[in-house]
């Protein structure tokens, strides 16, 4: 099985992604609107079909990406059928399985942070995620969405502390950079909800925290209530108006050698070898301009902003690092030429200088 942790760093939202590496089924769990081309890279680069994204509550912090990662990739939503929620494809209840090739998550209601909270359970009961009910020494809040403190209680040490002790537990956030706990350890430790803390222990607790409500909770409610979906709400990008721009997942915009071939005159290309390759074997692109990369930060300035930039070196890895020294320098239409010269020589397309 394929197993990634993902985290966003503005909402401290962690999102997850399972596998079946046999079938190549994907299911994603609680994913973020602003992380949805990042997450949409992983999953093309991973050669996967994400046949669902699965939200653990309707969250208050940030606006979930379920939306968004279905235009992108045709994937159903899954949603509790208690969340109140618009929209999703399915509407889960507990007990039910949610499938992806030979593996599957069991659905647990967990209501208590709100009341449509659920836990998804591994099938061999190896991981669970808990979303926003209980977290790594800590659980979320009871005070708004339908909150219950003793529903919250009964839900973790009846649905969650009932797997076994070994079972890995991965929370919806953490702001300390935590990631995982398991079972054993929260049933002993966790200052809420662990030990011998009783249901009444933990009410009169929950009642005293006294936080503020999220900052993003007047959008990011109203958005989920429509799993993400939010009229006026701007996509983020993972397609450049000036061309058929890949975003990896890197981080890297890239873009492909027959594309490029067929733009020359629009495009300016910018090959930051050193200058016996830019002469060697391999050649170069006609018209390239040579800018070694070790020079390129001083020399970005000299670089015309009047066309887009294509980044080129060997086999890609310079010209990747090549497009984050130019964005730094304020150039925004740049893109790494995938696979670099290699590729470019592979695919048998027209060069300059070239010697056996």
């Amino acid at each position: 099985m394929i197993f990634r942790q993902l985290f966003d760093p503005q909402s401290s939202t962690y999102s997850y992604l399972l596998a079946d590496t046999e079938e190549g089924e994907a299911v994603f769990i609680d994913p973020v609107f602003e992380e949805a081309p990042r997450d949409a890279a992983l999953i093309r680069e991973l050669g996967l079909k994400l046949l669902c994204t699965l939200e653990t509550h309707v969250h208050a912090d940030h606006v979930t990406g379920a939306w968004n990662l279905k235009q992108r990739l045709g994937s159903q939503i899954g949603v509790s059928a208690e969340s109140g929620a618009e929209g999703a494809d399915r509407y889960l209840k507990d007990g039910e399985t949610v499938r992806f090739g030979k593996r599957h998550l069991q659905v647990r209601a967990t209501p208590g942070h709100t009341r449509g909270c659920v836990t998804y359970v591994l099938d061999s009961q190896a991981m669970a995620f808990t979303g926003d009910c209980l977290l790594i020494r800590g659980c979320g809040r009871t005070d708004f969405q339908q909150g219950d403190a003793r529903a919250m209680y009964r839900s973790v040490h009846e649905r969650i502390f009932s797997l076994p002790d070994s079972c890995l537990l991965y929370p919806g956030h953490d702001y300390r950079g935590l990631t995982v706990s398991s079972v054993g350890e929260e049933r002993r430790f966790n200052p809420r909800l662990g030990g011998e803390l009783s249901e009444s222990d933990f009410v009169g607790y929950m009642e005293n925290l006294g936080l503020p409500h999220p900052k993003q909770m007047d959008i990011a409610v109203p958005a989920n209530l429509k799993c993400g979906r939010r009229e006026g709400m701007a996509e983020p990008a993972d397609h450049p108006d000036w061309g058929p721009i890949n975003l990896t997942f890197a981080g890297i915009w890239e873009v492909q050698p027959h594309w490029v071939q067929e733009h020359l005159r629009e495009l300016r290309v910018i090959d930051v070898r050193e200058p016996d390759e830019y002469d060697g074997p391999l050649g170069h692109i006609p018209g390239a301009e040579l800018i070694p990369l070790g020079a390129l930060s001083a020399r970005a300035g000299e670089i015309p902003r009047d066309r887009p930039v294509i980044a080129v070196c060997r086999a890609g890895g310079r010209s990747a690092q090549a497009t984050v020294i130019l964005r730094k320098a304020g150039m925004e239409r740049v893109a790494n030429l995938a696979g670099g010269m290699l590729r470019w020589r592979a695919q048998h397309l027209v060069v300059e200088g070239a010697r056996d």
